[in-house]
């Protein structure tokens, strides 16, 4: 699967204000080090929410006789909300720290947020 560089993954065109939601699978035995750097960089995250999640698919390579036999492998996924600038370089940020780390992210669009 191609994924593309994090300079050219961001939709180009929305104004600076403008929100995404980037999720991000990551490895468990990298997780640490991501949460990490969304720590180290609260200046361009103001905070993330992490979960457990199983990774499944063909394309997902399993390690170890339980993955083998669960057919899925242990992930963290990872979620924050930032500007379309400030999450280009979070990604190259991520991309420079963790090159091999074998990262899968995804980018929404954020119609709204507040609390209630």
């Amino acid at each position: 699967m191609h994924t593309p560089s994090a300079a050219h993954a961001l939709p180009s065109g929305l104004p600076p204000g403008d929100e995404l939601l980037l999720t991000l699978i990551v490895p468990v035995d990298v997780a640490e080090a991501v949460e990490d750097l969304l720590l180290a960089r609260s200046d361009l995250v103001s905070g993330f929410t992490s979960s457990i999640a199983d990774g499944h698919g063909s394309r997902l390579a399993l390690h170890g006789a339980a993955e083998l036999v669960s057919g899925h492998s242990p992930r963290s996924q990872i979620q924050t909300i930032a500007t379309a600038d400030d999450l280009r370089l979070l990604l190259a940020a991520l991309k420079a720290a963790l090159p091999r780390a074998q990262i899968y992210y995804w980018l929404t669009p954020v119609l709204e947020k507040g609390r209630l």
